[in-house]
């Protein structure tokens, strides 16, 4: 009797003991990033993003990903996703979505950065929405040694390779290659673009030298042809009056 309560109570501890660890274990699903060249650095890496699906009902419709510092959006081309999805820019990294996937389903999807930053670590917090409308968000970091319930995904780097440089900022995120009038804060009146600035700017001296020679010349000639004019009344003023004395004298 007292065998089987012992063993009875030991069922019974090692059941609560198993609650304990399901609660306070993270969410079965979960966002990963893996790259094909983990490396501080590294040119023209392709990641690969996972997110397990968690839903029985809904697929997932659209991932939002927040890129870490050192990454702009511009640097990012869309490599492979699902069939029919498509990446957009954001402010603070990009968007990839497009037909909803099957329930159970999970998506994956891979993109091309230029260059990756020079650091240990990058957190890409991820944002899922399903086709019903419900949100997953694994954004969450370590804090305090603790592991996060929704961990965003974290890649980890080696350290750059012996001599690597950061390449230069994308063009197309360089605010000088926008020719397109900005509004004044203050005012709301357009200021003038780069190329009208760059023109007015390129006005040489020696053009305006010229212009002032165009000047000068248009005056010289406007007072010579008054000279003339001038003396021609008067030489025909003079003939007439000694015409006149002569009549006068007959």
């Amino acid at each position: 009797m007292v065998v089987h309560g012992g063993r009875r109570v030991a069922l019974v501890a090692a059941a609560a003991l198993t609650a304990t660890l399901t609660l306070a274990s993270p969410a079965a699903a979960h966002a990963e990033v893996e790259a094909d060249r983990p490396q501080a650095l590294a040119e023209n890496v392709t990641l690969t993003f996972v997110s397990e699906a968690e839903s029985a009902s809904a697929g997932f419709s659209e991932l939002r990903v927040v890129l870490p510092e050192g990454l702009a959006p511009a640097d990012v081309t869309l490599g492979e996703a699902p069939k029919g999805w498509k990446l957009k820019a954001t402010a603070d990294g990009y968007t990839v979505g497009g037909p909803a996937l099957k329930a159970g389903v999970d998506a994956e999807h891979k993109i091309k950065v230029r260059q990756l930053p020079d650091e240990k670590e990058l957190a890409f917090k991820t944002v899922e929405t399903y086709s019903d409308g419900e949100v997953s968000r694994w954004i969450e970091l370590p804090t305090g040694g603790k592991e996060p319930e929704q961990p965003a995904p974290v890649l980890k780097l080696e350290a750059a390779a012996p001599g690597a440089r950061p390449v230069s900022p994308s063009a197309s995120a360089s605010p000088s290659s926008r020719a397109t009038p900005t509004q004044s804060a203050t005012s709301g009146a357009a200021a003038p673009t780069a190329s009208a600035e760059a023109t007015d700017a390129d006005a040489s001296p020696a053009a305006e030298d010229s212009a002032a020679d165009d000047d000068g010349i248009s005056s010289g000639v406007l007072v010579a042809v008054i000279v003339v004019v001038l003396l021609a009344l008067g030489g025909g003023a003079w003939w007439l009056v000694r015409r006149r004395a002569a009549s006068s004298e007959r």
